[in-house]
């Protein structure tokens, strides 16, 4: 299902962290959301996820406008502080999540075979989360987030802290995921992962400076990195031009 927000601005305690923010994702597509630290990314994640409501604006999915509570099964996210209880082992982690999704036990077994060799934690499956290390953390919420075979997939700085032999890994999982139509939206401050996705969002001081696909963004930069095009919005905004 494709994924529309429109006009939508948030902000905390009289601080404008989002700005005015339109965009569409089509459905079965890659979207990045690319931006330097506090630019607002987790802010509008939990905006299109309906975790909080915006100020003004809208989000939609299909015709479905956000918060839907009929859409909480087919949301899965991954957030970018681990949501995990550090007390259960990976394997009970894992059966907690499924009984918030009502999955039935033959499957979650099944299920749970499959997200741990996705992550590669078959073998740390009965390790008490408290002995994971950072990496392994991240891994195991990724393999939450997607335990219920989700339609939309957020994802809030997945590879934040993972070795570049399993980022590679993940990421092949992820394109699976989206040929399979899952429609997908990264966080990430990495510039370098913008080239692993169909589309990108440039989000800078709360306020979305380009979006589209990614080799038309290239396209827009002289030596071929995104990095430009965030260096060209600082200068513009000291200059005034941008507000």
């Amino acid at each position: 299902m494709d994924i529309r927000v429109l006009n939508v601005s948030k902000s905390f305690d009289q601080k404008q962290v989002i700005r005015d923010i339109t965009f569409t994702i089509p459905n079965g597509e890659i979207c990045c959301l690319l931006g330097p630290s506090g630019s607002g990314k987790t802010t509008l994640i939990r905006l299109m996820i309906g975790a909080i409501a915006a100020d003004q604006g809208t989000v939609h999915f299909d015709e479905i406008k956000i918060p839907d509570i009929s859409m909480l099964k087919k949301i899965g996210f991954m957030p970018q502080n681990d949501a995990l209880y550090e007390d259960l082992s990976a394997e009970g982690n894992l059966k907690f999540f499924g009984g918030l999704y009502h999955i039935n036990k033959q499957k979650l077994e099944k299920r749970m075979e499959e997200v741990l060799a996705i992550v590669e934690l078959t073998e740390h499956r009965k390790k008490l989360v408290k002995n994971f290390s950072g990496g392994m953390k991240k891994r195991l919420s990724l393999a939450a987030a997607i335990l219920h075979s989700p339609e939309i997939l957020f994802l809030d700085e997945p590879t934040v802290g993972i070795d570049p032999l399993l980022r590679r890994k993940i990421w092949d999982q992820f394109h699976e995921f989206k040929h399979s139509g899952t429609t997908i939206i990264v966080s990430t401050h990495v510039m370098d992962e913008v080239t692993e996705c169909d589309k990108a969002a440039l989000i800078y001081n709360g306020s979305l400076i380009e979006y589209g696909t990614v080799p038309n963004l290239l396209n827009k930069t002289q030596n071929g990195r995104v990095e430009e095009l965030f260096l060209n919005a600082s200068r513009e905004s000291k200059g005034g031009a941008v507000q």
